[in-house]
């Protein structure tokens, strides 16, 4: 950790914030968006939003979602509706997460077309994030100093889009 000094990334950036509403009750701007994050009511939350593993699932489970809707528009399949659930386990703090992803796909879609959406959602910029692990770089910094914007630099559109490109030139095309 780094005391004292301001660490300058350029990259999409949420603010969050204490909303002193209950004990875990954190206010989350992101863009343009902002939403609450808190624990349920049985461990001492409030129960007024996802929790952070939540979050993380959830994540993973809408950018599923968002990769295959991109390649199979890009395709013009019919793909008429897209649903993911994904459970997560651990069994212990240093243990290793599992991550279970279950995916249903309705429309006129062929064998084919379903196995390169499945082939495709392993590509999907939070499946790698997740996968190739993440450097975290903490740093403390007095009060005042702390930037108070939420930045939004479509980033993940960008990743999809990419994953869909390499998807096109690699492997089957359909």
């Amino acid at each position: 950790m780094v005391m004292n000094q301001r660490v300058d990334v350029v990259g999409e950036t949420i603010v969050i914030d204490e909303t002193k509403n209950g004990p875990f009750q954190l206010k989350v701007r992101a863009g343009s968006s902002t939403f609450i994050v808190d624990e349920p009511i049985g461990i001492g939350g409030l129960g007024s939003g996802p929790n952070p593993y939540d979050l993380l699932s959830a994540a993973l489970g809408t950018c599923s979602v968002m990769t295959m809707r991109l390649y199979a528009s890009r395709k013009k399949w019919p793909l008429e509706r897209i649903r993911v659930k994904v459970t997560h386990r651990r069994s212990e703090l240093d243990a290793i997460d599992t991550f279970s992803r279950e995916i249903q796909l309705q429309g006129s879609l062929s064998d084919e077309q379903q196995h390169k959406l499945l082939e495709i959602v392993s590509q999907c910029p939070v499946h790698k994030t997740i996968e190739r692990g993440s450097e975290v770089v903490t740093s403390l910094v007095f009060s005042g100093d702390l930037m108070d914007k939420a930045v939004s630099r479509c980033e993940h559109m960008r990743d999809m889009e990419q994953a869909c490109d390499q998807a096109e030139t690699q492997g089957t095309t359909f």
